[in-house]
């Protein structure tokens, strides 16, 4: 069986990890992942006729060659080797997570930084257990600050993912109704996101906290952090500013020692404000400058189906169908009814993994949903389509249903809020929109 130190010295030499056969790169490491429906193992000799320069294995019978390294388990090693990477590394680390708003605000951070620093952000969303590691160990020599994305749907996961990332900085974007299945409700959402808080106080990290979140301050206490950076609207924070308009993109003014400044974002959201602010309190802690903070600022334009306006032939689109939960649904439905537009749609898809409370939670966007004053109101799932005979609007229970409604009731010049959860796939709607 290898060992970490010598796994490591092959990892110096060969420093791109690849886990799946379709995307090899030479002279990369292959890790012989499992799932549920695959065993990567099987895929070893296939990765090293690719161009991998060893495949990391943990079954004995696909041991072919010198190429094939065997370990105890594929996946521990993996986490393994990204913790003893992070290790070597002296950089600051600003862990992030949260219930809503994480990407979105790792990618702000991530545009402020690189203004000043050569700053790494989480790709996409590999923020788990798999792609915390990988993000880890896609640090180089050249990384100055990192901005590592960790998601959860359960509790002792961010402890776990901390583990590894080992972030000297922290934030918390906001607690919601998200996931509320594994973490066996709010509260349980709150101890498991507090995990985050635990760790910067046992290593003396830092905390960026938004002062006007009360479950982030009752948290913050609670976990008696002694370095904090608050940012929020009143004067007596780091950073504090004000949203002066949202319609759709959004301006702002923001002060703190350094003056105050206007600036701009291409996004949409009253809830991305409080995003931005973080962003600009980060970039003031690592003084990165006003001028360059802005400039970071206006030239990040989402591109992920997150809060992103999309213009088609016929309607403008925030496509925000990336992911969805009870809070994240409420606030983008207060955000379409203060957008101006005489023609609004609502199209919303089911929210999943809330357990016992999905029938309640579902009632309540239902009811919010319909106090708006709209055109038309679409509603697409299994959950949503249960209430259908006690509430106004149009049901489907599968995206396909609503598909074939709207190709005999097309929607035209209307500015158009299309979410839902990442499972829903409501993308496939946005053809005829």
């Amino acid at each position: 069986m290898a060992n970490i130190e010598s796994l490591y010295q092959h990892f110096l030499n060969h420093p791109t990890i690849c886990t799946d056969t379709r995307n090899i790169v030479d002279g990369c490491l292959f890790f012989a992942l499992k799932g549920d429906k695959f065993d990567a193992n099987t895929f070893a000799t296939q990765a090293i006729n690719q161009g991998a320069a060893y495949a990391i294995i943990d079954n004995e019978t696909y041991l072919t060659g010198d190429r094939c390294i065997l370990v105890a388990d594929v996946l521990t090693t993996l986490q393994d080797l990204a913790r003893h990477h992070r290790n070597q590394l002296s950089i600051p680390v600003i862990g992030l997570t949260g219930s809503n708003g994480k990407t979105t605000t790792k990618e702000l951070i991530k545009a402020v930084l690189s203004q000043k620093y050569q700053t790494f952000a989480t790709k996409g969303n590999l923020n788990n257990h798999i792609g915390v590691p990988l993000s880890i160990l896609s640090l180089t020599s050249k990384t100055e600050i990192a901005v590592i994305e960790m998601g959860a749907n359960h509790q002792k996961e961010i402890e776990f993912l901390c583990g590894i990332a080992q972030p000297t900085h922290g934030l918390i974007t906001n607690i919601g109704m998200a996931h509320l299945d594994g973490f066996g409700g709010f509260e349980g959402v709150k101890k498991g996101k507090a995990e985050l808080f635990a760790y910067l106080k046992a290593h003396e990290g830092f905390a960026f906290i938004n002062r006007n979140n009360p479950y982030l301050m009752e948290m913050s206490e609670k976990a008696n952090l002694n370095k904090i950076i608050y940012y929020g609207t009143e004067e007596i924070n780091t950073v504090y500013g004000r949203l002066i308009k949202s319609d759709p993109f959004i301006e702002l003014s923001w002060s703190s020692k350094s003056g105050s400044f206007n600036t701009e974002a291409q996004l949409t959201g009253t809830y991305n404000f409080e995003n931005i602010l973080a962003a600009i309190c980060i970039g003031q802690f690592f003084e990165v400058s006003p001028d360059e903070i802005n400039t970071g600022l206006a030239g990040y334009a989402p591109n992920n189906n997150r809060s992103q306006i999309t213009k088609t032939a016929s309607n403008t689109v925030i496509c925000d169908f990336y992911n969805a939960n009870p809070s994240s649904m409420a606030a983008a439905l207060t955000n379409i009814e203060h957008l101006s537009s005489n023609n609004k749609t609502v199209i919303i898809g089911d929210m999943f993994e809330l357990g016992q409370e999905s029938a309640m939670q579902h009632k309540l966007i239902i009811e919010q949903a319909e106090k708006l004053q709209v055109n038309t109101l679409i509603f697409i799932g299994k959950y949503f389509y249960e209430a259908k005979d006690t509430h106004k609007g149009n049901f489907f229970n599968t995206p396909a249903e609503a598909e074939a409604f709207l190709k005999v009731n097309p929607i035209n010049n209307s500015l158009v809020l299309l979410k839902g959860s990442r499972g829903m796939a409501l993308e496939q709607l946005l053809p005829l929109l």
